[in-house]
């Protein structure tokens, strides 16, 4: 019986989707933690793309349980067109294979509408790019105690006097502060009231499923979402999620203690990538950057928005290594890499003639640090049939080897491509 967390080392669309559909053909419960759908994972099985936003994606294996944590924010709306999407490729996913923890804080109309107009508000420069679902809003209210959870939304009396009070006053900032229009409470309760019977068969104590599963010596595997510099307390604030993102987070996030965690696997994309706005020291302005954008296929699965591209930041992965603890990296993407030469590898960054390893908390900092790059040669060869690292050419091993030194930690996993076969599995983190 193994616990093993899997979460991003970078900004998030590190592949983590493709990892955590490979391990869990050796779980037996798969646990989403945080974040809610401004995340999605994408999965290529069988040549069939699959995106998931808020159903972990261990769901396409049909004898699987997945679990939704309490770290989640549910927008019911987006469960249900799931659920439904999945049904339509006759993958029936009932109550007995999916299960909603009763403390989930849902996301409402309210929230969506004052994520959009407090971004349309902000000046040029001073937007944070927002996927507008909802998402910081609904934690807000978690944290300031006005969240509806999705417990209370099967009590129509009780869920009628916490959205009364909430429209009261989200309309009030809605019209007058943010000249937006206001929303009405007749509608939305009628609307919600609805998606509580379809949900109510799937909501269940999140916390003793996990440890029950840990008595019976399951293996269970916890899936994260984003990265870890986009964590509302480590990443590069202001332009960050509103959860957090890292391993720590699956503990609060599902309701389990620290000590039950066996091992943590970080992902990290072979090059670096960011959506949406924020500092990004290893951008790439130029052929090489769109050189990894179109081979990469680098869109974001949740906006369809471009993803900049750029070098491996070795400083942002050593701050992943210290802030989740890693036991481990899986390196996806390296197959994009082939045909460029020579690749560039930041080490560290120099901000004022300082050398500095790590990411400085003051975002004007990180806006003017310049990374410092060792440079590798790189290969041309097409690595999708590797089955070993014997299989890959002496440039790529050598690439490998850096990280591995530079991080700290082995490498566990390397992938070589979108499918599930494309894949050199070195260490198994579910086996001793």
């Amino acid at each position: 019986m193994s616990t093993v967390i899997v979460v991003g080392t970078q900004w998030g669309d590190e592949g983590k989707g493709k990892i955590v559909d490979l391990l869990t053909e050796y779980a037996d419960v798969i646990v989403r933690f945080q974040g809610g759908n401004n995340a999605g994972h994408t999965l290529v099985v069988d040549g069939e793309k699959f995106i998931f936003h808020l159903i972990p994606s261990g769901i396409l294996y049909e004898e699987k349980l997945c679990l939704i944590g309490n770290g989640v924010v549910l927008d019911p709306v987006v469960l249900i067109e799931e659920l439904e999407s999945l049904e339509a490729k006759s993958i029936r996913v009932g109550p007995e294979r999916l299960k909603i923890s009763a403390n989930t804080h849902v996301i409402m109309p309210y929230h969506k509408a004052l994520d959009h107009a407090r971004e349309a508000a902000k000046a040029k420069g001073k937007k944070i790019g927002t996927t507008g679902r909802g998402i910081g809003p609904c934690y807000e209210d978690k944290i300031v105690r006005n969240g509806i959870k999705i417990t209370d939304l099967m009590d129509s009396g009780l869920f009628r006097e916490k959205l009364e009070d909430n429209i009261k006053e989200k309309n009030f900032i809605l019209s007058k502060m943010l000249g937006a229009k206001t929303l009405d409470v007749e509608s939305i309760y009628s609307e919600y009231q609805e998606y509580a019977q379809r949900l109510a068969p799937y909501v269940d104590n999140v916390s003793v499923i996990i440890d029950r599963a840990r008595s019976a010596s399951k293996n269970i595997l916890f899936e994260g979402a984003q990265g870890t510099h986009l964590d509302i307390d480590h990443g590069t604030y202001p332009f960050v999620t509103s959860s957090n993102t890292i391993a720590g987070g699956a503990c609060c996030g599902a309701g389990v203690g620290p000590s039950k965690i066996d091992k943590v696997v970080g992902i990290c994309k072979a090059y670096t990538t960011r959506v949406g706005e924020g500092p990004f020291p290893t951008e790439i302005e130029g052929e090489a950057g769109d050189y990894m954008q179109e081979k990469g296929a680098e869109f974001g699965a949740t906006t369809g928005r471009r993803r900049r591209c750029g070098w491996l930041d070795g400083v942002v992965l050593k701050d992943s290594v210290r802030l989740n603890g890693l036991d481990g990296l899986a390196i996806t993407k390296l197959d994009v890499l082939s045909g460029l030469d020579p690749l560039q590898f930041c080490t560290e960054y120099e901000l004022r003639g300082q050398f500095i390893q790590s990411m400085p908390a003051n975002i004007r900092e990180v806006e003017n640090v310049s990374p410092v790059y060792d440079s590798l040669k790189g290969w041309d060869e097409d690595l999708s049939k590797a089955g070993s690292l014997d299989d890959l050419p002496d440039p790529a091993r050598d690439y490998l080897r850096k990280i591995e030194d530079l991080a700290g930690v082995p490498i566990v996993l390397v992938s070589v491509g979108p499918e599930r076969h494309e894949t050199v599995m070195l260490q198994n983190p579910f086996e001793p």
